[in-house]
């Protein structure tokens, strides 16, 4: 058992959970990960393999057929998921924020009606609040559904929609006219309802393409085209009692979605210092391996540090969470730091390599595409300060 990213306390369930994930990660991911990406392929076994481990229902209450498990254990399954490639934990991500959104604010009738399929990965779900215009800016939505009789209509152009064309629910953020003194009052969560695929999925509602990416590969990303796509009210999230409430049960779900993207930059971590420590002790210069130089072995101390400290910080805001308190700022702070750190450390794994780094063949060249993404995923570092100042200013009130 490797040192570092220990999580102390956890269940006999927990550590088997994360055992067999390991070692799934090790035999049917890691192999496959480099000619996977290269190709931008969509890794259909490895998405079978973890149906029948049932990722998709890990946090599905067991009344809808899932295994009932903690945010904590989510996380540290895409801790290590990430390790592996993390485009396979992007095509667990969105479907677990839509599930946790509809068990936490759905209708008795979505709970029952959707939980079940989703828990089996036979529903799969995406997530969707930016636009081409907003990015984190969400008061700057523009797209809207306008009340007609008992149903709404909704048009507009949505954006960065992962796992946009596979899923069949998207939790659809738009503005709603309820009269409300506040933007964020106005606004409105959909679940949008249609078939797998790209062009006109649903009547009205089109996946226009994947959008071609740096990194993040394997897994698509696809706008959403909304032309008049009519919706019963019995769409809203939570029902028609719930119009006006979407910001904030998005808001609650981008918490949960911080402390995912935290795990991921902690995989990536790991992994890239396990290719690094690897290939120091492997690497011979001036006679000697590369790690018997201090300069070497100064850079392998920090990056085993920062892991610690991210790791660390991601437990935390997990448990918070678990334990039904507000974790708004420690989740932005395990997000700034864990993606931070996971660049950096990246970064110092890729001058170990040296310019066998910048070969294709090299694992690291692959994590030097992937790092970047979690710097502005779920919220970029600035708008994590932002939460995190607000926060603390808050607490600290004179």
């Amino acid at each position: 058992m490797a040192r570092l990213a220990q999580t102390p306390g956890l269940t006999d369930v927990q550590r088997s959970i994360l055992e067999t994930v390991r070692e799934f990660a090790d035999k049917e991911i890691i192999p496959h990960a480099q000619r996977l990406e290269h190709a931008d392929e969509y890794p259909t076994d490895i998405l079978d393999g973890m149906r029948e481990m049932g990722l998709f229902g890990l946090t599905i209450a067991e009344e809808y057929g899932g295994l009932g498990e903690s945010l904590l254990t989510y996380a540290l399954v895409v801790e290590e998921l990430s390790r592996g490639w993390m485009s396979i934990s992007g095509i667990v991500n969105t479907h677990f924020i839509v599930a946790y959104l509809i068990s936490q604010h759905g209708s008795a009738e979505q709970r029952s009606r959707l939980l079940p399929r989703m828990a089996t990965g036979e529903v799969r779900g995406a997530f969707s609040m930016s636009e081409p215009e907003c990015g984190s800016d969400v008061a700057a939505i523009k797209s809207k559904a306008v009340r007609d009789g008992d149903r709404f209509v909704l048009n507009g152009q949505k954006m960065w929609l992962t796992n946009g064309a596979y899923s069949s629910v998207v939790a659809t953020l738009v503005k709603t006219d309820t009269g409300a003194d506040s933007v964020y009052g106005n606004m409105s969560t959909f679940l949008l309802e249609k078939e797998p695929g790209f062009g006109e999925t649903a009547p009205g509602l089109t996946i226009p393409g994947r959008i071609e990416k740096m990194g993040y590969k394997g897994v698509e990303t696809t706008e959403m085209v909304l032309d008049g796509v009519r919706v019963p009210a019995s769409a809203v999230l939570g029902g028609e009692e719930q119009v006006g409430r979407g910001f904030y049960q998005m808001m609650d779900g981008i918490e949960v979605g911080r402390v995912n993207v935290a795990a991921r930059a902690c995989g990536i971590s790991i992994r890239a210092f396990e290719l690094a420590v690897a290939y120091a002790q492997q690497r011979r210069t001036f006679g000697q391996p590369l790690a018997k130089h201090q300069a070497v072995a100064f850079k392998l101390a920090e990056m085993g540090t920062k892991i610690e400290a991210a790791h660390a910080l991601m437990v935390n805001a997990a448990r918070l969470k678990d334990a039904g308190q507000r974790n708004d700022v420690e989740a932005g702070m395990a997000k700034l730091l864990a993606s931070e750190y996971c660049a950096e450390v990246v970064q110092e794994a890729f001058r170990i390599h040296g310019g066998y780094g910048y070969s294709k063949e090299y694992e690291i060249e692959r994590l030097m595409r992937e790092a970047p993404f979690l710097l502005i995923g779920e919220g970029t570092s600035e708008i994590q300060k932002t939460i995190i100042s607000r926060g603390l200013l808050k607490e600290y009130k004179l």
